[in-house]
């Protein structure tokens, strides 16, 4: 027996506000009023006419920019999340079903784990050729990867102990059947919430390696990158750090609703047809 899928209109309440500052980002370009490279008031101007919320520390417009930094960093997180997710569950998976091999990894994750993920982003970013954006995305990758082995294999070490994943193992079943065919089907919601968490945890070391002055660079068009140009002028006009903050902070909440949203409530191992 299996969960209730979730209803058409849990999914769509719980996925707008990701839905729609995805939308916006996207968008965004085309919807910002002037070049994001442009100065059209002075430094840290308040609120005003061209300006709706106010200019940065080279009086280019806050909200333009805001506008068009947003997809470079879901981007980054996007492709964080996907990678390390498919990685994980791959890994995790073959972990479970393979008890000798499943050891060593266990082992080597609890070793990688032991490192701090900012400080291993700094070194990764700082060793590569011209860092940037693409090596804080490998590094918070690899980083990802153990964390999220364990949970994928203690979601699947239950649901390789059941009678039928036992029965296909008994019958000869190969490796790779077993696990996308026989256990992955089980770990719906399990990869849906570690979805969810990689995401928010892609956009923080992201956001973290920005204002390390690691990833996105000047005159870029980054949330991340402009919440730390403009914490200097932060009292004279907030809304140049508050508007990244808040967007950011959103994102982060609705794609774990969202993820949460199509989650099963209460999984249960299928037995294939």
């Amino acid at each position: 027996m299996t969960a209730p899928a979730p209803t058409t209109r849990r999914v769509l309440l719980r996925s707008a506000p990701a839905l729609v500052l995805v939308a916006l980002a996207l968008a965004g370009p085309l919807l910002a009023p002037h070049p994001i490279d442009t100065p059209v008031t002075f430094p840290y101007a308040g609120a005003g006419d061209g300006a709706p919320l106010g200019g940065d520390q080279l009086g280019r417009d806050v909200l333009s920019r805001l506008l068009t930094g947003g997809a470079p960093l879901i981007a980054t997180a996007l492709a964080i999340a996907l990678a390390v997710t498919a990685a994980a569950t791959a890994v995790g998976i073959v972990a479970v079903l393979r008890p000798a091999l499943g050891r060593w990894i266990e082992r080597a994750a609890d070793l990688t784990i032991l490192l701090p993920p900012v400080l291993a982003v700094m070194l990764v970013a700082l060793a590569w050729p011209g860092g940037g954006r693409l090596a804080v995305a490998v590094a918070a990758t690899l980083l990802g990867i153990p964390y999220a082995v364990r949970i994928v294999a203690a979601a699947a070490a239950p649901v390789a102990a059941t009678g039928f994943v036992e029965a296909a193992a008994a019958g000869g079943e190969t490796l790779w059947h077993l696990t996308f065919h026989q256990v992955l089907p089980n770990l719906r919601a399990t990869l849906l919430a570690l979805f969810g968490l990689r995401f928010v945890e892609g956009v923080y070391l992201v956001s973290v390696a920005a204002f390390l002055q690691l990833g996105p660079r000047p005159p870029e068009a980054d949330w991340a990158l402009m919440i730390r140009e403009n914490a200097a002028g932060i009292t004279l006009n907030p809304w140049a750090v508050a508007a990244p903050c808040l967007a950011i902070g959103l994102l982060a909440i609705g794609v774990n609703l969202a993820a949460e949203a199509l989650a099963p409530a209460r999984p249960t191992p299928e037995t294939p047809l």
